[in-house]
């Protein structure tokens, strides 16, 4: 006995097929609206910022006139000097109190410890002032044959505010570094003991380049954030672009538009900085990644060579 039922026959007449196409669906996008009153906000409160500064008594043609000024590049360059100098001296010593701490001798684990706890919780504007006035409190330095004078003539500004972000900065990068060192699985150094490498060894060509890759992204926020805080050394009187800015604008009556000035070289020198930790990152990087991600320009370069291929293809076409 035939139970199928005879599908029923559509109004015009028409048989309906056996297999109908289902309807296609219209996706529809979720509408934030919230990111846009987010960013009519934003945009409000930035034409305000700039309707406040263009109707300000601000003299913007100095900015130019004194951005190559003789005086400004001469801080510049001291910036500079005392950014690189600094960091040098806190990575080599951050290093070796890493090491310290890290260490099994209880006597200079204890040390490391005691300096980094003493130099990560005192602000560096006091250390600063403390290497500085530590002429009212000792008259010579003695160090035996090798350097015998006065502590006024000895303690320079320059050396003041070596010592005062160096060291500072070494209590950091210990950290940094210990950090760095964890990160590396304790299995390489027993391998790299089993083969009958001393534990400097180990330390040198197993253990640090591998803990690089954890070491250098901080290190590279550590020397941007240097070149910031170089900004503190005017309290010793060191000659650096603040200090420079400063003096031209008490001479100039432009004091607001120097600080801008010195504001823009000090945004200037932080971008170029930021270039080189991408790419310093991303050569320590290869080690870990299959495939390193392109750079900005070759992202570049990629899509002009696509447009231009999609233009050659249009035009060959028609």
């Amino acid at each position: 006995m035939n139970t199928d039922k005879a599908a029923p026959e559509p109004e015009d007449g028409r048989p309906a097929d056996a297999t109908t196409a289902p309807e296609t669906l219209k996706a529809v996008p979720v509408r934030h609206f919230g990111r846009w009153v987010a960013a009519v906000v934003a945009v409000a409160v930035l034409a305000l910022l700039v309707n406040a500064f263009a109707h300000g008594k601000l003299n913007w043609g100095a900015v130019p006139d004194y951005f190559f000024n003789t005086d400004i590049l001469k801080g510049v360059r001291n910036t500079i000097t005392i950014t690189i100098l600094s960091m040098v001296l806190g990575v080599v010593l951050g290093v070796v109190l890493s090491v310290m701490r890290l260490s099994k001798n209880p006597v200079t684990s204890s040390v490391a410890w005691f300096y980094i706890w003493f130099f990560r919780g005192t602000p560096v504007y006091v250390q600063l002032l403390l290497w500085f006035n530590l002429g009212l409190v000792f008259e010579f330095i003695n160090l035996g044959p090798i350097y015998k004078d006065y502590w006024s003539s000895f303690m320079t500004p320059f050396l003041a505010a070596l010592l005062g972000l160096g060291l500072n900065e070494a209590a950091y990068m210990a950290e940094i570094c210990r950090a760095g060192i964890q990160s590396v699985d304790e299995g390489q150094t027993e391998a790299a003991h089993a083969l009958g490498m001393s534990h400097g060894k180990t330390l040198r060509r197993v253990v640090l380049p591998q803990a690089m890759r954890v070491i250098v992204p901080p290190t590279g926020n550590e020397f941007i954030n240097m070149l910031k805080t170089t900004s503190l050394v005017i309290a010793v009187q060191y000659y650096d672009l603040l200090q420079s800015a400063t003096n031209i604008g008490q001479t100039s009556g432009a004091t607001v538009e120097m600080l801008i000035l010195a504001a823009a070289w000090y945004l200037v020198l932080t971008s170029v900085l930021s270039i080189g930790q991408y790419y310093l990152e991303r050569r320590f990087a290869r080690g870990s990644l299959r495939q390193l991600p392109p750079t900005p320009w070759q992202k570049i370069v990629r899509a002009n060579l696509l447009s231009f291929g999609n233009r050659s293809s249009a035009g060959g076409t028609a």
